[in-house]
């Protein structure tokens, strides 16, 4: 048995899990440990907390660990994450006389492995449709900011997760009445790039409600707040729509789309809504190949840890 270091570092939650695997295909889940990310000053210093908390798996003796990281991976070993106080560099010497193997990759590669794994397998299904096993998976899922990744199958029966930053791009809005909340945003928040990342996330929902019912909340109080019926519940189902829809047109995935943990895994309601599937399904030109695409909502929190995991089998395999 080989032994698997995964690990999911959010802007919020470090996430850590100790995996065993036989070299083939299966992955077992022996322990795992959640740390808030802002109590530790440094990468270094999380993994010290991680070793008194007593895990189950030092660092030193994994044979491979496998870091998931909110933002852009540099140079396969470097990632400054854009809402975490510090940076991950695994090229450097502290993390060379940590680890026996180790590798670096977005959360969100991390969320397309897992669509691969047990929690992707059972996940649920929001918009049915028709799967090509040959066909490209794109995973999207809004917390903290809205992450995008997709996922190619290869020939050799193993996969490539392509990472994207596209949650950082101009949210479109088509509406007076949403240029009207555009304008809101960047009135109250101060920023003037509203990207998808500050429409759908958390922090989104904070604003929208703020816009529609003149209530100032935190993004957790709204949640509480939503109903059937809830005028915030529609737009922020519209929202969510629209990004997985554009997401899914720009990937083509054909294999399927994912909708991976944070607010969606908190409020499956947004993606049940009818909002959600009439803006997905809304393209004049493409409607008819989005028909065709279906919609999982993966709601388990660890899905990340478990395709860190998948991505160390996968390298483990390779020698």
């Amino acid at each position: 048995m080989k032994t698997i270091l995964a690990a999911d570092i959010g802007g919020t939650h470090s996430r850590f899990a100790h995996f065993e695997t036989d070299g083939d295909s299966t992955l077992t889940l022996v322990d795992k440990r959640w740390l808030p990310t802002g109590a530790a000053d440094s990468f270094a210093q999380l993994l010290e907390q991680l070793r008194v908390s007593k895990f189950s798996l030092p660092a030193d003796e994994a044979d491979i660990a496998v870091i998931a990281v909110a933002g852009p991976v540099e140079r396969n070993s470097y990632c400054a994450p854009p809402y975490i106080a510090w940076d991950i560099d695994l090229a450097g010497k502290a993390a060379a006389n940590t680890f026996k193997q180790a590798a670096l990759i977005n959360d969100f590669v991390a969320q397309a492995y897992a669509s691969r794994t047990p929690v992707g397998q059972s996940a649920r299904t929001i918009i049915p449709g028709n799967m090509l096993s040959s066909g490209t998976i794109g995973v999207i899922g809004a917390g903290t900011a809205l992450g995008m990744a997709s996922l190619v199958p290869l020939p050799s029966g193993e996969y490539l997760a392509l990472p994207s930053e596209g949650g950082h791009g101009y949210f479109p809005f088509v509406s007076q009445r949403e240029l009207a909340f555009q304008q809101f945003y960047r009135e109250k928040s101060g920023q003037h790039h509203i990207t998808g990342s500050l429409v759908v996330s958390g922090r989104g929902l904070r604003y929208l409600h703020w816009f529609l019912s003149g209530e100032d909340l935190a993004p957790e109080d709204v949640t509480t707040r939503l109903s059937r019926t809830s005028e915030t519940l529609a737009w922020a189902a519209r929202f969510y729509g629209r990004a997985c829809r554009d997401f899914a047109l720009a990937v083509l995935a054909r294999g399927g789309l994912y909708v991976a943990g944070g607010v969606a895994a908190r409020t499956p309601e947004m993606l049940t809504h009818e909002n959600f599937g009439k803006e997905f399904l809304d393209s004049p030109t493409m409607g008819h190949m989005l028909s065709r695409m279906p919609v999982f909502l993966i709601d388990d929190p660890d899905s990340g840890l478990w395709g860190a995991a998948f991505h160390g089998q996968q390298l483990l395999r390779k020698g």
